[in-house]
């Protein structure tokens, strides 16, 4: 399926980046160009076929397709391989865990439209209570992985103290060595917007 703003044929430039094209609603609407794939790879970090793969397992799906049948992606995708790749490689999630949480986020944006496009208040509590299931399920999932953490974080400071200890005892050198590693920076709270619902 080409995307719909998109004219034909494949309007891909020989550097692969889609150009950005004038919407057909107003001519001040300007779309944001399309990648290919190799350059999503290149932006992302991530190799052609991992995002083929993601594709496959339906973490991704391309914004567009352009009339030579390319992979078209756009800035939402690029955030989403961004987000997906932090996961995996700095928290360690799964990438079961990681399509559950997607699918989850998909919910909840499906919902919350449902819930303000309703009055009724049996719909509603349906969709309050479908919304604490899944952030149930997510402060599940995330509370495991933060118990498997902590259990790394201790086991490696007791071996350090260990190792710190046994340096103390083999150096003559009176300067101590330090107990603990150091702690590094937190990272910035993100807040959530006032009156985002479920």
């Amino acid at each position: 399926m080409t995307h719909p703003d998109l004219p034909s044929p494949d309007p891909v430039s020989p550097g692969g980046v889609v150009p950005p094209v004038v919407g057909p609603d107003s001519p001040d609407v300007v779309v944001p160009p399309l990648l290919r794939i190799q350059e999503v790879a290149g932006e992302t970090g991530l190799t052609p076929r991992t995002i083929r793969y993601y594709e496959e397992m339906g973490l991704l799906a391309p914004a567009a397709r352009s009339g030579g049948a390319y992979r078209l992606y756009d800035a939402d995708d690029l955030d989403r391989l961004r987000f997906i790749r932090g996961l995996r490689d700095d928290a360690g999630f799964s990438l079961a865990e990681i399509r559950q949480l997607l699918e989850d986020d998909r919910a909840r944006a499906r919902n919350r439209a449902r819930f303000h496009a309703t009055q009724d208040a049996v719909e509603r509590r349906t969709l309050l209570g479908e919304a604490l299931e899944r952030t149930d399920r997510q402060w599940a999932t995330l509370h495991d992985k933060m118990a498997r953490l902590e259990a790394m974080l201790d086991e490696v400071s007791e071996r350090r103290a260990r190792l710190a200890a046994r340096l103390a005892d083999l150096d003559d050198d009176p300067q101590p060595v330090r107990a603990e590693p150091p702690v590094p920076a937190e990272p910035p709270v993100r807040e959530r917007p006032a009156g985002d619902a479920p």
